[in-house]
This record gives structure tokens, sequence and C-alpha cells, in this order.
């Protein structure tokens, strides 16, 4: 298990902060979204993701546009599958573009895209987007069904939510830690790529990372809430090591 973990990092809650001091009628550029993205990809991540939300509430579309005109890295965008948002990666073709669940009153995502239950309003969108040369991914639980599903809409990749695995506690963490275990390794026979991602933190992430189907860890809220301690630049350094110490052969 020598192979290299992806690092896609969510810089959305730089923009958080930065919004906290912005109205429509007043600025408010600090901190810079894109400067976020130059000091990440010197620290060694691999990708940035970005969701631009149906509210605007962090990133915003002059972010996407800016950030995506200047950075070295690739960028998946994390989107609803909203005619809106469809129109909108069209436009900047990301690299990759994430299906995501949206509800207004959610501060973050919490939970899994209904891939199995939605096939049909998502199947135009993954074919339009595929067809733009688009990378299209599926934030789904990690269940036998929304696998299924991902692989009936030929979704190339799907990114497992670890939001139960981070909040578990006692016994639970390793029946969570299995079942996506056995869902990387599931999807990865089935041809799709596994990522995985949300609620990973330093203390959690290195059974995650051990996974050795997974491709890449989108992390975000974690990472830039280190940065107000230790700076973005070595928060995102901690990670990353954490990450490949997880992947390095162990001696024999």
């Amino acid at each position: 298990m020598t192979h290299r973990l992806r690092l896609g990092l969510n810089i959305d809650h730089v923009a958080t902060i930065r919004n906290a001091r912005w109205t429509s009628d007043s600025g408010g550029d600090h901190p810079d979204p894109l400067r976020a993205a130059e000091v990440v990809a010197a620290a060694g991540a691999d990708g940035l993701t970005i969701h631009l939300r149906e509210d605007r509430r962090h990133i915003r579309d002059e972010d996407l546009a800016r950030i995506h005109a200047a950075s070295t890295l690739p960028i998946n965008l994390e989107m609803a599958a909203t005619d809106e948002m469809l129109a909108i990666a069209l436009k900047h073709r990301p690299h990759a573009a994430c299906l995501v669940p949206e509800r207004r009153e959610e501060r973050t995502t919490e939970g899994g895209l209904d891939a199995a239950g939605q096939h049909n309003r998502l199947a135009p969108i993954v074919a339009r987007l595929g067809a733009a040369g688009i990378r299209v991914s599926l934030f789904i639980a990690p269940e036998p069904r929304q696998i299924a599903a991902a692989l009936r809409l030929g979704a190339p990749v799907v990114e497992l939510h670890t939001g139960e695995y981070a909040h578990a506690r006692g016994a639970a963490v390793a029946t969570e830690l299995r079942r996506l275990a056995d869902m990387a390794a599931l999807a990865a026979k089935n041809g799709i790529e596994p990522h995985a991602g949300h609620g990973l933190t330093y203390a959690n992430v290195q059974p995650i990372a051990a996974i050795p189907q997974l491709a890449e860890l989108n992390i975000g809220h974690y990472i830039i809430g280190e940065a107000v301690f230790v700076g973005l630049e070595a928060a995102v350094r901690r990670m990353r090591a954490l990450m490949d110490a997880a992947r390095a052969p162990h001696p024999r």
C-alpha cells in the first residue's frame, strides 16, 4: 500500500470567515480564498474543492471564476443537482464535479446524496457533465444500493460520506470503518474510483487513509479551523503527513 493518497482541500470556510464582514453594500475581501488556494498548493494539497451553494453562503461565483483562472490545482466543484449549477459547471468546466445534496438550512452538507432514489433526476445531469469532459463524482452514504446506483448512472467516482464514522464512539467506530472499507472495495471492484470525506480530523483520519482502495480524501472544515491556531500551511502539512504515514509500507 504505497500509492499516494490524494488530498483535496475544501477552502469554502475561508470564504465563510470573509463573508462575516461582507454585505451587499459594503465590501470585504479578506481572507481571500484565492490566496488560500495558493497556500494549500504549496503545502501539499493535490486539488481544491469548492462548494458553490444555492444561497452563496461562502464561496461566490466570482471566487470560482478567479480561482479557476489562477490556480495550479485541479478544481472539484461540489454542486447541487440543479439546472443553475449545471449551467455554471458547464461554463467553467472544472476538472471534476461532485453532486451533493443541498438543504438551505444546513451549515454544511450533512448527509449523502440518494443516488438510488433520484436516478431519473441525476441521469441527465451526470450525462451532460461527462459529455463536457467533467469528471463526475457522487457524494453518497457507504451503502451497496448507492454504489449500485452510481454504477447505473455511469459515475466514474463516488465520495463515501464518512460522517457516521467521524461521529461514532466505542464499538461503533470499528463497525463504521468496516462499512467504509467494504464499500470502497465494492466500488473499486466495479470500476468506480472511491474517495471519502466529511468530519475527518487529525485524530481519525489515519484508519480511513489506510483503506487501500481509496484514491482521495476531501477535507476542509477541520483544516481551516486548525489554521486559526497554527496557520494554513502548517495545518495542511500536518494532515498530509498523517495521510502519508497511513499509506507507508509497514516493516515486516
